[in-house]
């Protein structure tokens, strides 16, 4: 088996990354409104965007390693936009989620379960690739 270079993969993590990015600013224009520099303070919004933020940066990076894994593994690249743009929709879904609610929302819960289904397939293709010699 030979490993490829995950370029399909990296431009998902691009994407991605400007996303982080996009939610990092959001927390610290919250801070910067509401004057408040740790936790946060009891204010809703803020808490909400710190969350949005914090479940990004808890479930990406594992799930784009993943992926990008299957990717260098030789795992086909209609499966790897698959995964990838199934990540991005289910961050944005996750993070849109939060950002009603603290609470259990359609999309939160969505977000959440297409990740997990995304980090899963990812695992099983590695797997597959690696053990089954593919």
């Amino acid at each position: 088996m030979s490993i490829a270079t995950p370029l399909v993969a990296a431009a998902y993590a691009a994407f991605l990354g400007l996303f982080a990015v996009a939610l990092t600013v959001r927390v610290i224009l919250g801070r910067v409104k509401t004057g408040i520099q740790a936790g946060d303070g009891g204010n809703a919004q803020l808490a909400q965007a710190i969350r949005a933020h914090a479940n990004f940066a808890e479930q990406v990076p594992l799930a784009l390693l993943l992926i990008a894994l299957a990717e260098a593994a030789g795992a086909p690249t209609g499966l790897i936009h698959a995964l990838g743009a199934g990540l991005v929709i289910a961050r944005f879904a996750s993070a849109w989620g939060l950002s009603r609610s603290l609470g259990p929302t359609m999309p939160r819960q969505a977000g959440a379960g297409a990740t997990a289904l995304v980090v899963a397939v990812a695992s099983v293709l590695i797997a597959y690739r690696v053990f089954a010699g593919h």
